[in-house]
């Protein structure tokens, strides 16, 4: 993780623009088929919620801006991503953990079992503050539409929410948002994050 210059980047209008602004986030909704997913879970034990955050981890990995992100009132560049989960730990509350993202899924899947029970039993966050986290929270108890989060004004990080999927005749949806700061992504970028995303998820094996 280093400062950089956002003059020197593509992202230096947007760095003029939306650093002090009031409220600089946004929100994107979309309702993905995770028809592959929930069959992948079934036939391998693997856990839905993790295969969500590997596709995600995918999705963003082959996209610039995401290893951007500004913090306080610099802009910092990455050169790895972290999935964050949050956890229901072992008093009933919640826990925020980090896994860090790998091509590999195994070994991605590996890393979320081990960090997640790690925190849910130590009630304790686990935090990679050297990888750009993307924040995710799933409400699989509740079917939802999606999530507009506050904005504290402290993490810029991109975030996603989803809650329970459901299933239709011939697939199964599941219904997302996404909230980025305006600073590190337009609208087209988390756009085409998300068009990725479903194409990640069509192509699972």
């Amino acid at each position: 993780m280093k400062e950089i210059n956002p003059q020197e980047t593509t992202r230096a209008y947007a760095f003029e623009m939306w650093m002090k602004a009031p409220m600089p986030m946004v929100t994107l909704f979309k309702t993905l088929d995770v028809s592959r997913l929930v069959r992948i879970s079934r036939r391998t034990g693997m856990k839905f919620n993790m295969l969500m955050c590997y596709c995600i981890g995918k999705a963003a990995s082959g996209i610039k801006e995401f290893y951007l992100l500004p913090v306080g009132d610099k802009l910092m560049q990455y050169d790895e991503l972290a999935v964050n989960a949050i956890i229901t730990n072992r008093e009933g509350e919640i826990s925020s953990c980090d896994i860090p993202f790998t091509d590999d899924l195994a070994r991605f899947n590996q890393h979320y079992l081990q960090l997640t029970q790690q925190v849910a039993e130590s009630c304790t966050n686990y935090d990679l503050p050297e990888r750009m986290a993307i924040g995710t929270s799933a409400l699989v108890k509740y079917e939802i539409d999606g999530a507009i989060n506050q904005y504290s004004g402290i993490f810029n990080n991109p975030f996603l929410v989803w809650g329970k999927y459901k299933r239709r005749l011939f697939k199964t949806t599941l219904a997302i948002s996404f909230q980025f700061h305006h600073t590190q992504m337009d609208g087209a970028h988390a756009a085409h994050f998300l068009d990725k995303l479903q194409k990640t998820i069509d192509s699972l094996r």
